[in-house]
């Protein structure tokens, strides 16, 4: 077993699990959408009215306007901080709107100096969702005659829902935003989302390069599912379908290039690049049925002009409703191709929605989910991968249990019943200091469920008082499986050991107990997590 060593990037009832004595979960708080936990402990309302008692524009003393926020170690090369000028939108222009007419993908482009494509293209997904846009961004903003320069945004970081204040102060040169900017001119939703999730990074710097899927998890605070688009038995097109009926967000990546990210191909395809899956269509061209998926650059420019581009021929082929449901010929960066271009020429899919009901045909609402937060600690619960077999056994270990299959799983139908997610959690604010560990889990039976299963029990009778004794069972005093326990191997673990914020793998358990063992690579490596099971099945029962 070797890492990889890349950077990748409760509505629902729990399942019947068991907990170990020995585990450290905790019922943090997560947050409210009626109350969020203050990022920072600033208080939105409280410093709102301030400002307007005051009739003061307010300034936040920890996100300054300044070049502490935007480059506080000097890694933006290209940007020289002292042309920078901090100005309010009413100082750029004469009318500033925070929305002019409603939110659209169509709305900005990338700024020439940060490299926060990942960020920009889960936007570019987010603005297709209204009420998860409403969330991130709380509708009851504006520029109106009670704006005092305060803004707030709301974002899912590691399990909790934060509330996050700015002031509406923006980084120019000559007039002109740097970063991102809307193509109208007085529309700033855009920069100001932005400039709220520069603050939770650390600063603008701290957002330079990353994984579609970190924002879209911070978005949505749901599930999150990774495909390789090469090495996938899945039926990937389905999958995204029912994502968008689902109103799930999509974002995707083209692998990088051998000299440089960022190299346009002759196709019009970037290297190194992330795109945000914006739709899937299915026209019938020749007779032949054939499948779409329609895909946004974030530089707001830059099409691929391959088969099924603006100016393919091929359009001429499909009939006059389809043309018009899909083909537009505007220079703004979103293009349709087919399904297999698009997995000859991207890399890697992201989907992250509130729950997972839409991994199968039938939308029923049977899955269930648990989570836990947890450590590892150097010399306790650190045990490391399978690889250390004199320590793997001291890493957490969590208990489920998976009841009678579904009639679809049962019959085949539904392949995977099962979603495992690893999430490991950062103190540091500063997202560039933070350093991944390569992290994985391994999952292994512990007992089959059977047709007619008889459970033994013990029975004395003393002074008259009945005592019950249920079976010893193969584990320590402190209720953890042995080290001999795991010499079996396991039935199912995560894809590989990844350097990376979250891993996740979706499988199929026949009915039966399973132990669940998250780790890092190496023992001793010193972090928290949050693991969360989805699991899927018709009922759960006690014995």
């Amino acid at each position: 077993m070797k890492p990889i060593f890349e950077k990748k990037k409760e509505k629902m009832p729990p399942p019947r699990s068991k907990r170990l004595r020995n585990e450290t979960t905790t019922k943090d708080n997560k947050g409210t959408l009626d109350s969020p936990l203050k990022f920072l402990d600033q208080d939105y309302q409280e410093l709102q009215k301030s400002c307007i008692t005051n009739k003061k524009g307010y300034v936040d003393d920890k996100f300054p306007p300044d070049s502490s926020s935007i480059d506080p170690r000097n890694k933006l090369d290209k940007l020289d901080l002292n042309r920078i000028k901090w100005l309010r939108p009413s100082e750029i222009v004469s009318d500033p709107q925070l929305i002019v007419t409603e939110v659209s993908r169509f709305d900005y482009s990338q700024g020439p100096y940060l490299g926060n494509c990942w960020f920009l293209a889960s936007v570019g997904a987010l603005t297709f969702q209204k009420d998860i846009m409403d969330q991130v961004m709380p509708a009851d903003q504006s520029f109106g005659k009670d704006h005092a320069g305060i803004l707030h945004f709301r974002f899912w970081r590691f399990g909790k829902l934060i509330d996050v204040v700015i002031d509406d102060n923006l980084p120019t040169i000559n007039g002109k935003l740097i970063f991102v900017h809307s193509k109208t001119s007085n529309e700033f939703w855009p920069a100001l989302l932005e400039k709220a999730y520069a603050k939770v990074c650390g600063s603008y710097a701290d957002m330079h390069a990353g994984s579609v899927y970190e924002a879209l998890l911070d978005f949505t605070g749901g599930i999150h599912l990774y495909f390789k688009l090469k090495n996938t038995s899945t039926d990937l097109w389905s999958l995204m379908d029912r994502a968008v009926k689902a109103k799930a967000l999509m974002g995707c990546s083209t692998p990088q290039g051998e000299t440089s990210a960022n190299t346009v191909l002759p196709n019009g395809i970037v290297q190194g690049h992330a795109y945000t899956v914006t739709g899937v269509f299915k026209v019938t061209c020749q007779g032949e049925p054939v499948k779409l998926v329609r895909v946004l650059n974030p530089w707001g420019r830059g099409e691929w002009t391959g088969a099924w581009s603006d100016k393919s021929l091929l359009w001429n082929n499909v009939s006059k409703s389809d043309q018009s449901e899909c083909l537009s010929s505007a220079i703004d960066g979103e293009f349709w191709m087919s399904m297999k271009d698009f997995t000859e020429n991207f890399r890697d899919i992201d989907i992250c929605c509130h729950s997972p009901d839409f991994l199968d045909s039938s939308f029923k609402r049977n899955w269930t989910s648990t989570c836990y937060y947890g450590s590892w600690d150097a010399g306790t619960t650190a045990g490391g991968c399978l690889n250390n077999k004199e320590t793997f056994w001291t890493n957490p270990q969590f208990r489920v249990r998976i009841e009678e299959l579904d009639d679809k799983c049962a019959s085949g139908q539904c392949p995977e019943n099962i979603l495992v997610s690893l999430m490991q959690k950062h103190e540091n604010r500063y997202r560039s200091l933070v350093s991944n560990y390569a992290i994985g889990f391994s999952v292994f039976l512990v007992s089959i469920n059977k047709s007619r299963r008889i459970q033994l029990f013990w029975f004395l009778l003393i002074n008259g008082v009945l005592f019950c004794f249920l079976p010893l069972t193969d584990t320590t005093r402190d209720g953890k499986f042995p080290a001999k326990f795991y010499k079996k191997g396991p039935v199912a673990a995560s894809e590989k050991f990844i350097h990376t914020r979250h891993v996740m793998k979706f499988f199929k358990l026949q009915p039966g107990e399973y132990l669940i063992v998250p780790s890092t690579f190496n023992p001793n490596e010193t972090a928290n997590f949050m693991l969360s099971i989805f699991t899927k099945g018709e009922t759960y029962k006690r014995n």
